[in-house]
């Protein structure tokens, strides 16, 4: 049999639940047996800077870092997030992205503009793309904290775990007064 590994790229803005969801998908990964590697988290995390998490699963994973043109999964926060990361999707990949726009320095200071109609352009460059007001859907859940576990949802649909297997996952991670919340969270997501 051979040894095909996963890898997903989750992207974002420091500060928006990133390590969640990667431990999240993670603990979804090691529960059915596989043999998981999530990179650390790299980036500006506490600055509201870009970041980035790598994780790679499959019956033997060597390494947890993900070259350009690996990816089978970007997953990220934020549409520019996505549009920068978008070199490391393999061909077939997918995105998975929420639609808010969050400006970086750059466009806070006027030195530029936040690039228009982004989820257009990354299709017509040939992306499968799936886009969504996952902030929305956090408010609905009960906290905009809970976009991170929005996109978990999403992305689940897209993979071969059941649902009550992610609902576990959030079961071990996720403090006892969130649980439900969050559980809301990835339904929506998923639905």
């Amino acid at each position: 049999m051979e040894n095909k590994v996963t890898n997903i790229m989750i992207v974002g803005v420091g500060g928006q639940g990133a390590l969640l969801a990667s431990k999240t998908l993670g603990q979804v990964l090691l529960d059915a047996g596989y043999d998981v590697k999530v990179s650390e988290v790299h980036g500006m995390s506490q600055r509201g800077g870009s970041v980035v998490t790598y994780v790679r699963y499959g019956k033997k994973v060597y390494s947890p870092i993900i070259d350009k043109g690996q990816a089978d999964y970007i997953v990220s926060f934020e549409l520019l997030e996505a549009a920068r990361y978008t070199e490391y999707l393999k061909e077939g990949g997918r995105i998975v992205v929420n639609t808010q726009q969050i400006e970086p320095m750059p466009v806070i200071t006027g030195a530029t503009k936040y690039p228009e109609n982004l989820v257009e352009k990354m299709t017509e460059a040939g992306f499968k793309v799936d886009a969504m007001d996952c902030l929305s859907l956090a408010k609905e859940a009960g906290s905009t904290k809970s976009v991170n576990i929005v996109l978990m949802g999403r992305l689940s649909k897209y993979m071969d775990f059941q649902e009550e297997a992610w609902l576990k996952a959030l079961e071990k991670l996720v403090k006892p007064q969130f649980l439900e919340m969050n559980k809301k969270a990835f339904s929506l997501g998923r639905a």
